[in-house]
């Protein structure tokens, strides 16, 4: 299937490893060109390196808690690609405690890199005739779990956020969607971290989910790709759950 994503600009936030170096590969095998952000240069280097033999991508160090920072990189990328066709607002700050610090965080990081992403990169989309927004959530926005408090507050503000874009700017032809993915297992990501580290915490959500296992962050990814893409022009203002059936709460 042609997603009509070749020769498309991209921004994705954290896109160096997990779920957004998938999506930035996703993006990239699809032809489109992809600017990405992320704290450690290191990082972004082994990005670049390993995949810019396949397509266009340039990575460039940015904290998203920086709002100049993060408005200069969109205007950077915008340079470099000739425009944006698509954002994709994936960096989270796993506010997982409870502490003033980790609301601060997920404040900041979740919430705040999104609404400042998306408003640096309006003037672009609005002259994009596909212009795509998409939001990173989570499932811990969609119902209470083991981690409620600051990122299951930020997660599920983030959805609110983005139907809310949806409507605003349908009439200016720019689509926004969240995918909440579930848990998601990678190496060096927090579910290997548990895994190692609290084994009955890993099987107890492990079994939670009757696939058996954990999401990929690829199939995460291919549901932000096709969301972002031109094919699916008519798709805003969805949550796109993609948990392997890991909630059990019903959409309406």
């Amino acid at each position: 299937m042609d997603l009509q994503l070749a020769g498309r600009r991209v921004l994705v936030t954290g896109g160096t490893r997990g779920i957004g170096r998938a999506i930035v590969e996703g993006f990239v095998a699809e032809g489109a060109a992809v600017a990405t952000c992320a704290r450690d240069a290191d990082e972004i280097a082994a990005t670049e390196e390993a995949l810019g033999a396949q397509g266009t991508v340039r990575g460039t160090v940015v904290d998203v808690r920086d709002a100049a920072a993060l408005r200069g990189w969109v205007e950077q990328a915008a340079g470099e690609l000739g425009g944006v066709d698509a954002v994709v607002a994936n960096v989270s700050g796993l506010g997982i405690g409870q502490t003033e610090e980790d609301w601060y965080t997920s404040f900041e990081v979740d919430l705040m890199h999104t609404v400042r992403l998306v408003g640096a990169a309006m003037p672009h989309l609005e002259r994009s005739d596909a212009g795509s927004i998409v939001t990173i959530s989570s499932v811990s926005g969609r119902e209470v779990d083991f981690i409620a408090g600051p990122y299951g507050s930020m997660k599920a503000a983030l959805v609110h956020y983005t139907q809310g874009l949806a409507h605003q700017l349908a009439g200016r032809g720019i689509r926004a969607n969240s995918v909440s993915p579930g848990n998601t297992y990678f190496e060096g990501g927090v579910w290997q971290q548990i895994e190692e580290g609290d084994p009955e915490l890993f099987r107890t959500s492990l079994a939670l989910n009757p696939t058996g296992r954990m999401a990929r962050p690829e199939e995460v990814a291919r549901a932000v790709v096709f969301l972002s893409s031109p094919l699916s022009s008519f798709t805003t203002g969805t949550n796109l759950v993609v948990d392997g059936a890991l909630t059990r709460g019903v959409q309406l």
